[in-house]
């Protein structure tokens, strides 16, 4: 199985940038897609983008394409999030997820997930 640990959270002003990585601690993460999801306090999980298990494919929501970037480095078992002019509705909890696919499209189902890292944009 996976295990995922993000990182690179923190305290930001609207208009900056940071960077999320999520590390996978399995030997087959180079077979997985991976996803990146975000959840404000009393709201429900949100979809934020995924890429492909080659990382040829990314996929994005609306709410932040043209603003994040989501790439891989499958030699050093990490996936990361560019987050780019973050607006204070970025504010979240920023989780990573893989799956076992190989398909065309994003996952619509995720096996394994990490624990989370706050993301907070202030006006």
């Amino acid at each position: 199985q996976e295990q995922l640990v993000e990182s690179g959270g923190g305290l930001v002003q609207a208009g900056g940038s940071l960077r999320l990585s999520c590390a996978a601690s399995g030997r087959t993460f180079s077979s997985y897609a991976m996803g990146w999801f975000r959840q404000a306090p009393g709201k429900e999980r949100e979809f934020v983008g995924a890429i492909s298990w080659s990382g040829s494919n990314t996929y994005y929501a609306d709410s932040v394409k043209g603003r994040f970037t989501i790439s891989r480095d499958n030699a050093k078992n990490t996936v990361y999030l560019q987050m780019n002019s973050l607006k204070p509705e970025d504010t979240a909890v920023y989780l990573c997820a893989a799956v076992p696919y190989y398909g065309l499209g994003p996952p619509r189902k995720y096996d394994y997930w990490g624990q989370g890292t706050q993301v907070t944009v202030s006006s």
